[in-house]
């Protein structure tokens, strides 16, 4: 395996696992068109610690040249904050229509990923590469990208971020288990006593 040529000294797994094709297959004209005048429409929320500041910096400024309306959520300096303060207001933006697609990172993409997914209006993934991120949004619905910025590199973030926004979500037998993510079987059931 060979490091990934934007992350040096991390191992780029993707071509062994879709066969060498580091990006997967491209949309079909009138799929990606769909796609993209959806998310042109809306503000593409995006937020992150300080950690994933200059990520997301850079990350906002190339969602800007690609023509999307880009809602930024903070924070504004490496300066240090906790990333579940900054996690919540993506979830706040999300649940209120603020926003319907969001970008959230910090360090490793994990502390935010969980603060976003605390609001049952959001389904955040965790995800370090292009395809990954197609995935997210083709079987998951996931409506929040989180990134690690001390873990991928800019180049790969891109590629995430092209992949989550040119994607739909496929619907189909997938919608059944993402309504399930919004209404877990356990929020109806009462608490049970200790054993």
């Amino acid at each position: 395996m060979e490091p990934a040529g934007d992350a040096p000294g991390r191992l780029n797994l993707l071509p062994a696992i879709t066969g060498g094709n580091r990006h997967p297959p491209p949309l079909d004209d009138g799929a990606q068109a769909q796609q993209r005048s959806l998310t042109l429409a809306e503000p593409i929320a995006i937020v992150s610690d300080h950690a994933a500041f200059e990520m997301k910096a850079m990350l906002a400024d190339h969602l800007r040249t690609r023509g999307y309306d880009v809602l930024d959520l903070g924070t504004t300096s490496t300066d240090s904050v906790d990333y579940p303060d900054y996690g919540y207001r993506m979830a706040e933006a999300m649940a209120s229509g603020r926003a319907k697609l969001g970008i959230a990172l910090c360090g490793s993409g994990i502390g935010i990923s969980i603060a976003v997914n605390r609001h049952p209006a959001c389904r955040c993934a965790l995800v370090s590469d292009g395809l990954s991120a197609r995935l997210a949004r083709e079987h998951n619905d996931c409506n929040v990208l989180a990134l690690g910025a001390r873990l991928i590199g800019i180049e790969t973030a891109r590629d995430c971020v092209e992949q989550f926004l040119a994607t739909p979500f496929a619907g189909g037998r997938h919608q059944r288990r993402v309504d399930k993510l919004s209404s877990p079987p356990f929020a109806s059931l009462p608490p049970q006593e200790p054993a």
